[in-house]
């Protein structure tokens, strides 16, 4: 995949948690961590998308809100 250089300004409480993210491992670079983070809101916006779609329109809070509490009751899958 073609990378491409930005530049982006982000609070310092967001780069510090990242940069230690990447010391502890669980990132291999402050790149790739923006990345992954950059990837999971677009992921997150098409399935709103995709669920607007479906509904005619944004699906109804109490429905979103029965979603995330049943995503919240799975365990997350390990990474790295």
């Amino acid at each position: 995949m073609r990378s491409e250089r930005v530049t982006v300004t982000l609070p310092a409480d967001l780069v510090a948690e990242a940069r230690d993210a990447v010391s502890r491992g669980s990132a291999a670079s402050l790149s790739a961590y923006v990345a992954e983070a950059v990837q999971s809101r677009q992921d997150r916006d098409r399935s709103l998308a995709t669920l607007a779609h479906l509904y005619g329109g944004p699906p109804p809070p109490d429905e979103l809100d029965a979603a995330r509490r049943s995503l919240c009751s799975v365990a997350p899958v390990a990474v790295g």
